[in-house]
């Protein structure tokens, strides 16, 4: 077996795409990269050995190539760099120092325009628990698809998806977290591998996609990554220590030693054939054993251990090979741009305009949120007993007029105290019980911005509108709970209050003029609070019952195929 050039791949991309019928049509692209170097600040501890360098070089000189319908596994001992190396190429490196040159199809790669031709699949699963696999992929689908795709399409798209993925069976069921309830580790994976697939990336970076698996999950992964592959697209997977029916999924391989050097890159043949002959052709190297695993075996004989024991190093080895000079071969001609094509090109950085990332984030928050039934028995259930709480504590409280020349022990002091007490209490109560919800969607966040999903502010505004935006105040309950205890309390009370600054005014109008509470709006204060405390009741039922229906009705996917 010998490398294919470029046509060839782009060739065998086409009719890839041909046999699996996409309905989405997609630019096959390379991706080349040559001489790249990667530094990191040098930490403190090891200056305090002793270190005199500035900079810590975790990738030596890295070269390689990436290409439409070949399936690469980039792999190398704890340490090698392999991770690194694909952080950088897909530009999830945001500190540090690159020298080199990345390429896609020809041209230099611009990180703006590359996030929206790319998908990263990140080694930890990350997804919103209380949405289904099926709204997962539409609301990827919603906000990483061009606008210009209408929802029949896109609905089409997603379905596409799934079958291919083997998701279909799965499709109603909830996320849940990782270790408690929901999906298992090897169906997060697939999942994970369906959300960038459904944005219909030209190149995916897979990290360790089938790390934690035992045989069979991994053997159904690895099913799900060249079902991928086969459609054209230019795959590339890190894998620490793959068994034998895994690494002869792959078509090519870029191995790394400690110390972020390449050491082999080119394809490994049937059976690992041409990686076998290329490792027993050097002086010392020991022969595999009949029926052992070619990827175990490569990573045994490579080891710093084995190199100074053969006193060789097969960085320098690699790079005097004809497999090196077939390599750069290659790489030039990936980095020239084919006649006739051009450079990629987007009018906006993100796919969807800033109303339909706000809607989106909106509603997946709402659902995330509603779909929590412990987090929200919680609410109820502190809302209540705080109210019982303190109508115990200042029950008949009103009635008891105690003489005394200080005005704080008014009785309108204090209600205004056992008012403040409750709000904050209970606000304080629904802050902590929050948090956990916080803290699952913030690792969510983070995954969806770095894919490029949306801007940081639509995320934001989904969590809090600004303050500019009254009419948000008033639509929240909270606002009126505070307006019916203060007005039903003390809004008809005509006793004077001091303000500094302005002659003496009765409570009634100290509320109207400086807080906007109106007595006379009290009967419409009370029928808005029973209404909002309504819904909140209807919508935690209705939300319970809508994640175990069939398809998701009123769902997110069927707010998102309304647009």
């Amino acid at each position: 077996m010998s490398l294919r050039s470029k046509s060839e791949g782009n060739d065998m991309a086409e009719n890839s795409m041909t046999r699996r019928g996409m309905v989405l049509p997609f630019t096959p692209l390379s991706l080349a990269f040559h001489h790249v170097n990667y530094y990191v600040d040098m930490p403190a501890e090891m200056k305090k050995t002793g270190i005199e360098e500035t900079r810590l070089q975790l990738l030596r000189d890295v070269s390689g190539a990436f290409r439409p319908g070949v399936l690469t596994a980039l792999v190398g001992v704890s340490g090698a760099g392999k991770t690194t190396l694909m952080d950088v190429l897909a530009g999830r490196k945001t500190g540090g120092y690159i020298e080199g040159s990345i390429s896609i199809s020809g041209y230099p790669k611009n990180q703006s325009t590359f996030a929206r031709v790319s998908g990263y699949c990140e080694q930890n699963d990350i997804h919103s628990p209380h949405v289904t696999v099926y709204e997962s992929i539409v609301y990827s689908a919603w906000l990483r698809l061009s606008p210009d795709v209408n929802k029949e399409t896109r609905k089409m798209f997603v379905e596409e998806v799934m079958e291919l993925i083997e998701l279909n069976p799965l499709r109603d069921a909830l996320v849940g977290l990782p270790g408690v309830d929901g999906l298992s580790t090897e169906q997060r994976k697939r999942l994970t591998i369906a959300v960038e697939l459904v944005a219909n990336p030209s190149i995916i970076f897979m990290d360790e996609p089938t790390s934690g698996l035992d045989a069979r999950a991994a053997a159904i992964v690895m099913r799900t990554v060249r079902n991928t592959v086969d459609t054209g697209r230019t795959v590339v997977c890190t894998i620490h220590q793959p068994s034998i029916d895994i690494f002869e999924a792959f078509d090519e391989l870029l191995l790394m030693k400690r110390g972020g050097q390449v050491i082999y890159g080119g394809p490994l043949g049937h059976h690992s054939r041409l990686l076998i002959e290329y490792f027993q052709a050097v002086p010392g190297v020991p022969e595999i054993k009949e029926g052992y695993n070619p990827a175990t075996w490569m990573l045994e004989v490579s080891t710093p251990a084995m190199e100074a024991q053969l006193n060789v190093d097969f960085a320098e080895i690699y790079a005097n090979s004809d497999l090196y000079r077939r390599s750069e071969e290659l790489i030039k001609e990936l980095s020239t741009p084919a006649p006739g094509s051009h450079d990629l090109y987007f009018p906006t950085e993100y796919a969807q305009s800033f109303l339909s990332q706000c809607k989106a984030c909106f509603w997946k928050q709402h659902l995330s949120y509603w779909r929590h039934p412990q987090y929200n028995a919680i609410r109820f259930f502190m809302t209540t007993i705080i109210g019982v709480i303190f109508g115990v504590i200042f029950w008949d409280k009103g009635q008891q007029i105690f003489l005394s020349s200080h005005v704080h022990l008014s009785v309108e002091t204090r209600d205004e105290r056992s008012m403040y007490s409750a709000v904050m209490f209970l606000g304080g109560t629904n802050t902590s019980a929050v948090q956990s919800v916080v803290a699952v969607e913030r690792t969510v966040f983070y995954r969806e911005k770095a894919a490029g999903m949306y801007s940081p502010l639509p995320y934001a505004f989904a969590q809090e509108i600004p303050i500019w935006w009254r009419w948000y105040y008033w639509a929240s309950p909270v606002a009126w709970t505070i307006y019916g205890l203060m007005t039903s309390q003390v809004g008809n009370r005509n006793d004077p209050v001091e303000v500094p600054g302005f002659p003496n005014i009765s409570v009634k109008e100290y509320l109207d003029r400086f807080l906007g509470f109106k007595y006379d709006f009290l009967g419409a204060v009370a029928g808005r609070t029973s209404a909002g405390r309504s819904y909140s009741v209807l919508s935690l039922l209705t939300a319970s019952s809508t994640s175990t229906s069939k398809g998701g009705e009123g769902s997110l996917a069927d707010l998102v195929e309304s647009y």
